[in-house]
């Protein structure tokens, strides 16, 4: 019984309410997530060494189009991708070349690249009352954190917070780290039950069977030592994964060379989660690092991306195969998504309205309660 646990488990006493079953697929409530939690909020948008110099990629967030520019200096920027003369696009393919400005296709109005400055209109011939200065591309605010970077539509933008601290993956060389293998799937399902799946294991031992054979505990319905019923503050860690395996790999052994800076502790919990809503999460393991992005494409659409991360050394092996090292989360991907897909069907039927918790899923009760935060104010 719950209420035998030791008072910092983080297993729930109680069976709280979810969130109404609309929530997940009525377009009002959509639109509010758009124009609250994704205008406000981080979003992912790739790899800095992914953006080649000389290059702009056009990105979403929320309901804003944006484009991502990287200049032959290295410079980082972004911007909405509208032109200021009549509003036409200014990137039209997911990524294109640019010098020194970007230039829209329309009327040739040209931009900095750098900071936005409007410098040219092509052939036009402004008149005493128009003010180059205030005709600039209106900025997105760009961050880049362990060679990630991110974007912020919010011009009073906030920290980024990872919920592990900034520091987390210190040990790990991110910066140096190379995308050697990326998977792009659309999930016909909200984006909020994604996420709610990734906070609980109750489904993990009938859903993901490979996943709990390498994670034992998450045969038990449970993420984490700490949930388990006798857990005590005093308890010594254990090993998370099953005996002999080092990594997530169908063998369990490291593809390459393991991250040396590691600590013992950090080598024998095998893995480290570090989650940032409402876009990513990354994971690190003991040789490589991968992240999953969910992007909303729709109240019942989501895309999916999925990247792997490796050192140089390790992509330089002689036969290596980095789809191969994916193969295995791959697994667990395509089983949640089977399983998302089902819930959002299910969420239509009359006869449900909303549903009840478990004491195991408190995770989902914090997510739910910070997106209702989230949402409190809209514009």
């Amino acid at each position: 019984m719950t209420e035998h646990r030791h008072p910092q488990s983080p297993i729930m006493d109680h069976c709280p309410a979810t969130l109404p079953a609309h929530a997940y697929f009525d377009a009002d409530w959509y639109r509010r997530e758009l124009r609250t939690i994704w205008a406000r909020n981080w979003v992912w948008a790739g790899r800095l060494n992914d953006l080649k110099p000389g290059t702009m990629q056009r990105r979403q967030v929320g309901e804003a189009s944006v484009i991502l520019c990287r200049t032959a200096e290295g410079d980082v920027s972004a911007f909405h991708n509208v032109c200021r003369h009549r509003g036409a696009e200014l990137c039209a393919k997911a990524e294109q070349p640019m010098g020194k400005l970007v230039t829209c296709k329309y009327h040739s109005w040209a931009y900095a690249a750098r900071d936005g400055r409007l410098v040219a209109v092509g052939h036009a011939n402004p008149t005493q009352d128009f003010d180059r200065s205030k005709h600039g591309l209106a900025p997105v605010s760009v961050k880049v954190w362990n060679g990630f970077m991110f974007l912020n539509l919010d011009p009073q933008a906030g920290d980024l917070e990872p919920d592990t601290g900034l520091s987390a993956l210190d040990n790990w060389p991110m910066d140096s780290l190379v995308t050697g293998h990326r998977s792009v799937n659309e999930v016909r399902g909200n984006w909020k039950i994604l996420w709610e799946n990734y906070n609980e294991c109750l489904h993990c031992a009938s859903i993901h069977l490979e996943l709990s054979d390498l994670v034992p505990i998450y045969k038990k319905g449970i993420m984490s030592q700490n949930e388990e019923p006798d857990w005590t503050p005093e308890d010594d860690l254990r090993p998370t994964l099953r005996p002999g395996a080092a990594t997530w790999t169908l063998s369990g052994a490291p593809c390459g060379p393991e991250f040396p800076g590691l600590t013992r502790s950090q080598r024998e919990a095998g893995f480290l989660f570090v989650t940032l809503y409402p876009t990513v999460f990354i994971v690190a393991h003991v040789d490589y690092v991968r992240a999953i992005a969910f992007e909303p494409l729709g109240p019942e659409l989501t895309r999916v991306t999925a990247e792997w991360y490796f050192p140089q050394e390790t992509l330089d092996q002689p036969r290596f195969d980095a789809a191969e090292v994916a193969a295995f989360a791959k697994i667990v991907l395509a089983q949640d998504a089977e399983v998302v897909e089902l819930n959002q069907r299910g969420l239509h039927s009359p006869a449900y309205s909303a549903g009840r918790l478990m004491p195991e899923e408190y995770a989902i009760r914090d997510f739910d309660r910070w997106v209702l935060r989230e949402m409190e104010t809209s514009p």
